[in-house]
């Protein structure tokens, strides 16, 4: 059964929206994690979530299949190499802080679960990007 033009549009705006929530609670997480605590240290990390849409911004001209192949030129092996970076850095820079006893627990609970609503959504992006029906929506 086909859905109708509208339907797919509503449908659309409706997984753009939840994508947006998405975001949106990723970042008041990080705010969170930061202004509950009162200890700014752990907004190091946005540090990261400023590197992670780099590799998108570098292939915004370029077919997506270059990304996930083995070859490649050096272009593509510094993207993989600025996502690598990011994501580790996404996860070791709250490890590090509560290690060496600058945050708490619970700073470093709202940091890693930050990152974790902040994957989805950029998974969900990537995987929305991806499907075929949503090329002849608009």
């Amino acid at each position: 059964m086909a859905l109708s033009r509208s339907m797919r549009t509503c449908l659309h705006s409706g997984r753009l929206a939840l994508l947006a929530i998405l975001v949106s609670s990723g970042i008041v997480l990080q705010i969170l994690a930061c202004a509950l605590y009162n200890n700014w240290w752990p907004m190091l990390t946005v540090l990261m979530y400023l590197i992670l849409p780099m590799p998108l911004i570098f292939f915004l001209g370029s077919d997506t299949s270059s990304i996930m192949s083995n070859g490649g030129d050096s272009w593509v092996n510094f993207t993989k190499f600025l996502t690598g970076a990011s994501i580790v850095g996404s996860i070791a820079i709250p490890s590090i802080l509560k290690h060496a006893g600058v945050i708490g627990w619970g700073a470093l609970t709202m940091e890693l679960s930050s990152f974790v609503v902040f994957g989805v959504a950029i998974l969900w992006f990537l995987q929305m990007n991806g499907e075929d029906e949503y090329s002849g929506v608009f």
